[in-house]
């Protein structure tokens, strides 16, 4: 595994295993350097593909692909077959690999502490607005995790300082939950600085999940580390996979600092 790409830092249990790729280690070129995994964003299919095998070889199992949309649906991991639509997928089968592409959407990951489900998120606002959060932890408890009981990791994302949007973002949120008025920042007339990590805070919080990890790495604001769609439009994908059991071949990758306590 290359040594810029994610271990992320929280006290997932030891059959739990996690990462998060970067730009780094891979043969795309251009915009997508250098490590693309998405096959839909104009990158040579082949330079996709060599990307695509050399995580495979580190993986227990083929990623279980998504067609994502920025929206709620949450799928069982073992049944994904031929990128089913949908934003989030849980698992309970070792060796099953939850996937998700991002290139300034949040990737939130989740472990119940006894290591019996795992699963994955793609976070963006509209996800986030419409329930991503919410289905995917609704999904882990009726596969047998209890709330109290998740972790959470939330990836590298857009950060509060560059994710500029609309009064409809603002009211998308403040009309259903006033709470959200603080992920926002007045910033000029008409536009406000969103905070998409607080707001998936937020969310887990009102599920009952209180260990959360992470959320403090900038896409928008590290070209060199990060693929972002908002910064460059024409661009790659990162991905964040997670599964239980077997253990990640090839090496570790950096942990980062989780942002919030440590289950007792």
């Amino acid at each position: 595994m290359h040594s810029d790409w994610i271990v992320p830092d929280w006290p997932a249990p030891a059959n739990v295993h996690a990462v998060i790729t970067t730009r780094a280690g891979g043969v795309s070129s251009g915009p997508y350097e250098s490590f693309n995994l998405g096959h839909t964003t104009g990158d040579d299919d082949a330079s996709v593909d060599a990307n695509r095998a050399r995580l495979r070889a580190l993986l227990p199992g083929e990623p279980r692909w998504l067609r994502q949309v920025h929206g709620a649906r949450v799928l069982e991991a073992e049944g994904v077959l031929d990128r089913p639509e949908a934003d989030a997928a849980v698992a309970t089968a070792s060796d099953t690999v939850c996937a998700i592409m991002v290139a300034d959407c949040l990737p939130v990951l989740f472990a119940e502490r006894s290591g019996s489900v795992v699963a994955a998120a793609h976070a963006g606002w509209r996800g986030l607005a419409e329930g991503v959060i919410e289905n995917t932890v609704h999904r882990m408890t009726a596969r047998g995790a209890k709330a109290r009981e998740v972790l959470a990791y939330i990836g590298p994302g857009i950060g509060p300082d560059a994710f500029e949007v609309g009064d409809d973002v603002y009211e998308a949120y403040t009309s259903r939950d006033a709470g959200a008025a603080a992920a926002f920042k007045a910033h000029t007339p008409g536009k406000w600085l969103a905070d998409l990590p607080m707001l998936a805070r937020h969310a887990l919080e009102r599920c009952g999940v209180t260990y959360i990890y992470g959320g403090g790495l900038c896409t928008y604001s590290d070209p060199r580390r990060f693929y972002s769609y908002r910064r460059d439009r024409t661009t790659g994908r990162m991905g964040a996979f997670i599964w239980r059991a077997g253990a990640l071949r090839g090496g570790t990758g950096e942990r980062t600092q989780g942002n919030q306590g440590s289950p007792p």
